[in-house]
């Protein structure tokens, strides 16, 4: 792992691009042939950006503290 992400315009970019990444895969997927083990990835992508979110937000709380 790397050192973590503290300047905010860093952590919008970090975020911006894991949200792209999510559509990229969004538009490669072909409905006819999604599976459940596609849309479980899906959600787990979700569920990083969500933890992602929440560890820059406390960052920037435990900073102003």
């Amino acid at each position: 792992m790397g050192s973590p992400i503290e300047d905010k315009n860093t952590q919008v970019n970090f975020l911006k691009q894991r949200l792209n990444m999510f559509i990229d895969v969004l538009d490669a997927i072909d409905p006819e042939d999604t599976d459940l083990d596609d849309i479980d990835r899906l959600i787990s992508m979700l569920d990083d950006m969500e933890s992602k979110c929440r560890e820059f937000n406390n960052r920037e709380v435990g900073e102003s503290v």
